[in-house]
């Protein structure tokens, strides 16, 4: 199969170029995508954004949000339920609650998902990763850390080092009062309920990856319930990972249960993820398309950058 400069060089001067109209990128990506289904027989559906792009750095469209739902919607239609899900996701994450409706929603329609991550699938996109029955990891894969991330006006803010400041306040202030002046500007940030907010999204980031793999990853494991409590508390602890992001590769990803399949154990499915990731890759990068959501049909629902607008596309479109 073809690497990353194979395909730019495909699509600069060969097999994905025409001199009338250029590169190809939707022929190159479906392509991989449809030959993907083939060799593997499953449902074939990809979820990707432009997130490693800096140019595109700051696009809320980069994020998981909940009219992504729409865009399941699309690509869900006409896909037999029996045959299986396999989701190629590569995302930094975004909203843990419309992330909780994708889940549900792509559950309720298939009762064996397959997650592969090609590269990095984050923070609320881990935690769909976490709601399949298997993932599928490369040496280079990697998930992440799942501790809420707050928008305090000037930047995110993990809840967890808010918490921890508050209380290092709390107790020099008690130590010695006069400490009291120099932390007023900054607990003049906090806001009435901001440290409740910051303990309810940080217990619902870890009841829900509780939920999920105690359903379906650890369905039907005598210590599913148990088992499913501590991958999420392992996944939810800012301090042991102490970088929101911070990558957490599949060896740590196994040790905690979690069934993991290597990329590399089949040289044809792994040089066929590659190349509809590659594909992604240069899509992203001659393009103005930010969200990519596309099955092996070749049904997709795109948002591109600077407007943001969705366009669906089916089979034969542009």
């Amino acid at each position: 199969m073809p690497t990353w400069g194979d395909l730019l060089g495909e699509l600069t001067s060969g097999r994905w170029f025409d001199p009338q109209t250029g590169p190809d990128l939707d022929g190159m990506r479906r392509h991989y995508i449809a030959e993907l289904h083939a060799l593997t027989g499953r449902n074939t559906v990809v979820y990707a954004t432009d997130f490693l792009n800096p140019a595109k750095g700051g696009n809320p469209d980069l994020s998981i949000g909940l009219g992504d739902v729409q865009g399941l919607m699309e690509v869900f239609k006409d896909l037999p339920v029996n045959a299986g899900l396999d989701l190629i996701l590569h995302s930094p994450g975004g909203d843990p609650t419309a992330a909780d409706s994708l889940v549900r929603y792509m559950r309720q329609r298939f009762s064996d998902v397959r997650v592969i991550v090609p590269l990095a699938a984050m923070s609320a996109a881990t935690m769909w990763s976490l709601a399949a029955d298997v993932i599928v990891m490369g040496k280079h894969s990697q998930l992440g850390p799942i501790d809420p991330q707050l928008n305090m006006g000037r930047g995110m803010i993990p809840a967890g080092a808010i918490k921890r400041n508050f209380e290092k306040a709390q107790q020099e202030c008690a130590n010695d009062p006069r400490l009291l002046s120099g932390w007023v500007p900054t607990l003049q940030q906090y806001f009435p309920g901001l440290l409740e907010m910051c303990d309810d999204y940080t217990n619902l980031s870890k009841v829900l990856v509780g939920e999920y793999l105690e359903a379906y990853m650890f369905r039907g494991d005598p210590n599913g319930k148990a088992l499913a409590g501590a991958a999420a508390s392992f996944f939810a602890d800012d301090t042991l990972h102490m970088a929101h992001s911070r990558g957490i590769g599949r060896d740590k990803v196994a040790a905690l249960g979690i069934k993991v399949e290597p990329l590399e154990t089949d040289a044809a499915f792994q040089d066929t993820v590659l190349s509809v990731y590659h594909s992604l890759s240069h899509t992203f990068a001659m393009s103005a398309a930010t969200k990519i959501i596309e099955n092996h049909l070749g049904r997709s629902w795109l948002r591109l950058a600077p407007m943001s607008l969705p366009m669906m596309m089916s089979p034969g479109g542009p």
